[in-house]
């Protein structure tokens, strides 16, 4: 699987997990904090720790995208539901976040999933909505010290490939 000459996309392995976790960390500090209070982007952080990276792993795929050997891009399929999808802030805007959309939107078709869901933060809202995910419910997370973390639950339709 690729996007690009450059760009490989491939099935997370263990050994990926620390330059996984950092390409998270790093897109969550440079795109989050000036959207998110601080108790907000600790969560996000704990939400994507390196147990839970292991957990999706193991539950269900999670993809990886590499470009000259370091992680750029990733996103994560369990049971129906997309998480962790996120592109380094130097690598946005280029299509990497929509071609790997497109191979986990692939993958919970191939396994039968009619509809996928997915949690949109703030950064977003915008990339999700183009790809034809509807917002379904507005969320708040009280994460302490009067601070809550804002998000939405969305939906979309995964028709199958002749349709």
């Amino acid at each position: 699987m690729s996007t690009s000459r450059q760009t490989k996309i491939h099935q997370f392995q263990c050994s990926d997990l620390d330059s996984l976790r950092r390409l998270i960390w790093d897109t969550i500090d440079i795109s989050y904090s000036n959207l998110y209070p601080p108790r907000a982007v600790e969560f996000f952080k704990e939400f994507h720790s390196d147990q839970n990276i292991l957990e999706r792993a193991q539950a269900g795929i999670v993809l990886v995208a590499e470009d000259n050997g370091e992680i750029i891009t990733t996103g994560s399929l369990v049971d129906g539901e997309i998480f962790a999808v996120f592109v380094h802030p130097d690598r946005q805007r280029v299509g990497l976040g929509k071609a790997l959309m497109k191979m986990l939107e692939e993958q919970a078709r191939a396994s039968g999933t009619s509809e996928s869901v997915l949690s949109v933060s703030l950064p977003s809202k915008r990339f999700y909505e183009g790809l034809g995910y509807e917002i379904v419910q507005e969320c708040s997370k009280d994460v302490g010290d009067g601070q809550r973390l804002d998000f939405w639950k969305a939906k979309k339709r995964l028709f199958p490939r002749d349709h």
